[in-house]
């Protein structure tokens, strides 16, 4: 009996010990950010509206990411992300959104060579253009973001995410880093003009000096017709301590219309309190239609390193139409 009793001990341990080098070699995490305010909003020539929003100024998303030790410096990766509006409860940042719009992907990553994905990643432009102004991904306030993606002025065709897309990013060198990503047709050339989209990208961030350089060609289709533009884009940000300033310039053409536009941004973060204020101004220039001139400012209030509450205001000028404007109060929770 006493053999027996050691016998169950011995393979209790055992089978903890395994449990315990599955857990350290296999990671899992769940994480997201809501926010949710109240304010209004009124577009270039268009009428005023009240409303509770979710995501004006970080679109809520919910994420699972998972990795792999698979010994001698090489992992298993994957990633699947999930936007969905907080006000309502609805999947995706639109009716018919993918489910995992932001992000759905697998991959292989080295601390040496880098890290190699395939499914659906966010582009390198939107990535830059979120990273070098004050406002952030904010599709509601930033002038960048609105100027490059939002609806009506958007520069840049194909969406912030594409689809049956392979990814590579490189590690960082000295603050050096590289990237790159296509995204497949994956239709007959025979029957369809669906192309491919590609980007490279070149950053670099150390001490406070950050810029990248990003350049790509949208020709993809995807479930609906999408005109091909190419864009190339140059960033920068340094801290001064007393503030960060950002600085944004882009060429972006559009091959169905014809049209170039240049983009312009400028922006600053200044620490004011326990908070900071964040301006930031762009231009949105084509050379055939009229100029967009927006103009963002807010102050941010942390309640925690998660918890965060805010006050935004823009104005927001079209020529030839009447002055937009939008402002709001909420709150981010990240988790």
């Amino acid at each position: 009996m006493k053999l027996i009793r050691m016998h169950r001990l011995s393979l209790a341990t055992s089978l903890a010990l395994m449990a315990l080098g599955a857990q350290a070699q296999s990671q899992v995490r769940l994480y997201g950010l809501l926010d949710v305010s109240a304010g209004s909003t009124k577009a270039p020539g268009g009428p005023s509206i009240s409303a509770v929003d979710s995501g004006k100024l970080t679109t809520s998303y919910y994420g699972f990411s998972g990795s792999e030790d698979l010994g001698n410096g090489l992992s298993a990766q994957f990633k699947l992300e999930s936007f969905l509006r907080a006000d309502t409860g609805d999947q995706g940042r639109f009716t018919g959104d993918p489910y995992f719009a932001r992000t759905s992907s697998v991959g292989l990553s080295h601390k040496d060579y880098g890290t190699l994905s395939l499914g659906r990643h966010t582009t390198a432009l939107f990535a830059s253009t979120l990273s070098f102004n004050a406002f952030g991904d904010s599709f509601g306030y930033s002038p960048s973001i609105r100027h490059y993606f939002g609806a009506g002025q958007n520069a840049v065709t194909g969406d912030t995410g594409w689809s049956d897309s392979i990814a590579y990013a490189s590690p960082t060198w000295k603050g050096w880093r590289f990237g790159a990503m296509a995204a497949l047709a994956e239709a007959n050339p025979a029957t369809t003009s669906n192309g491919r989209n590609w980007s490279v990208n070149l950053g670099y961030s150390q001490g406070p000096l950050a810029f990248a350089v990003v350049v790509q060609e949208v020709q993809k289709d995807g479930s609906a017709t999408v005109q091909d533009t190419r864009a190339a884009q140059v960033n920068g940000s340094y801290d001064l301590g007393v503030a960060k300033v950002f600085g944004q310039y882009a060429k972006v053409k559009n091959e169905a219309t014809g049209i170039h536009r240049d983009l312009v941004g400028l922006g600053a973060r200044i620490p004011l309190g326990t908070g900071a204020v964040i301006a930031q101004w762009g231009k949105n220039a084509p050379d055939v239609g009229a100029d967009r001139n927006t103009t963002s400012i807010g102050y941010l209030y942390p309640l925690s390193k998660q918890t965060e509450l805010y006050a935004v205001a823009m104005h927001d000028k079209l020529d030839g139409s009447s002055a937009g404007h939008g402002y709001s109060a909420g709150m981010r929770l990240r988790f």
